[in-house]
């Protein structure tokens, strides 16, 4: 019989994902960050490196200081389009226009916001739902008279009426709008909310070719499981933060982002653009610039990620790097494994350490300096090398 060729089957086809970045917006909203502007410029030049498609580069109408970080990031990083944001006021977009004036027409473009809840129409806004749905009218066409991309959002979207919802998008659009945002402001959906209320906007914005961008607050530790959520069902764009920094308890962050959809491109059949080796570094400056350290336990760039102080990880870790790595450092450009001692430490890591120190020891010294090891009390453990040096010592002693 005739030998068969083996069936080959295309690659899954890949449906691009736009990552726009918010650290210098609304990141720059968390207590206590204050960017320069040299800051932002520096912060934009690694986004864009990175391979990040839209940065949103401020809130012009807030000060003058803002339009010359806008402009300087415009001047300084070519590739990715600048967004601003603005109320829905014609004053924000004048600011905006000048803060924009000298970037390419396809390179720039603006966001629109105006409160929709009940809440913020009742107190904050004093306005009905139809003057409401005239001001998004006006705001939106007077943006488009002067800017190709415009993308209207409804602020505190998530406890807007789906029905005003639908309504208020409806008019941005008729009014030119390029892109609809919908922003979960406080934090309070879970992915299956999202789902729901993705799917619906989606099937309202992609009929008509308009773009659904997606923005999600951390206030539930969902954030990131949100935007996740929100791809499946259709987003097109979604906002991000370096660290997760941003307003209350921060944005969905980038380097989750990324590299959630990166481990699961099958998943998700999305491409990004994103280069995940950037990842670490761009944290690390963002950290450095704001003053809001990273955690050692942050998800994809905190310093615990490739260490592990458990015996049966750190075994299996010296055999073969992918047993207990969700990817490995190089992935995400960071400094490598780490294999730190603890009373939990197995003799396969304490051996390695003891080698780094040119300490050899037999087989029955070795096990005898891992008793003592996991016998010291918490204070012996401030200075592991000391401790170390100590019980290997004493295990020599014993044996003589």
């Amino acid at each position: 019989m005739p030998k068969r060729s083996p069936a080959r089957f295309p690659a899954p086809r890949l449906t691009p994902l736009i990552i726009s970045d918010t650290t210098l917006r609304d990141g720059a909203q968390m207590p206590g960050v204050r960017f320069s502007v040299d800051d932002k410029v520096a912060i934009a030049k690694a986004l864009a490196d990175a391979g990040v498609g839209v940065i949103e580069a401020g809130f012009p109408a807030g000060s003058e200081r803002e339009i010359e970080a806008v402009r300087r990031i415009c001047a300084a990083v070519p590739g990715p389009r600048i967004m601003v944001l603005c109320r829905a006021v014609a004053g924000d977009i004048d600011a905006a226009w000048e803060a924009l004036a000298d970037a390419a027409p396809e390179g720039r473009g603006v966001g629109v916001f105006l409160a929709t809840s009940p809440l913020h129409r009742r107190y904050k806004l004093g306005k009905s739902k139809a003057q409401c749905l005239d001001m998004i009218g006006r705001a939106v066409a007077y943006a488009r008279e002067r800017f190709l991309k415009v993308t209207f959002s409804c602020e505190d979207g998530s406890r807007t009426e789906p029905a005003f919802l639908r309504q208020a998008y409806g008019v941005a659009m008729d009014a030119g709008a390029t892109g609809i945002g919908f922003p979960d402001t406080l934090g309070i959906l879970t992915p299956e909310a999202v789902r729901r209320r993705v799917r619906m906007l989606a099937a309202l914005a992609h009929p008509r070719g308009v773009r659904l961008r997606v923005h999600f607050h951390n206030d539930l530790g969902l954030a990131t499981a949100n935007t996740l959520a929100a791809v499946a069902a259709g987003a097109d764009i979604v906002h991000l933060t370096v660290g997760g920094i941003g307003e209350r308890a921060g944005n969905a962050a980038l380097e989750e982002t990324v590299m959630a959809l990166t481990l699961n491109q099958k998943q998700y059949r999305r491409s990004i653009g994103v280069d995940p080796a950037r990842l670490t570094g761009l944290c690390r400056l963002v950290s450095r610039l704001s003053g809001v350290p990273l955690a050692a336990n942050k998800a994809v760039v905190g310093a615990n990620i490739f260490a592990t102080s458990a015996g049966v990880h750190q075994d299996g870790l010296l055999k073969h790097p992918d047993t207990y790595l969700p990817f490995r450092p190089e992935a995400v450009g960071a400094d490598g494994i780490r294999l730190p001692l603890s009373p939990l430490s197995g003799k396969a890591a304490l051996a390695l350490r003891l080698s780094e120190l040119g300490i050899e020891l037999s087989p029955e010294e070795l096990g005898r300096t891992s008793r003592i090891m996991k016998n010291a009390e918490k204070e012996a453990w401030a200075d592991e090398e000391a401790l170390l040096r100590r019980a290997a010592a004493a295990a020599r002693e014993a044996s003589l």
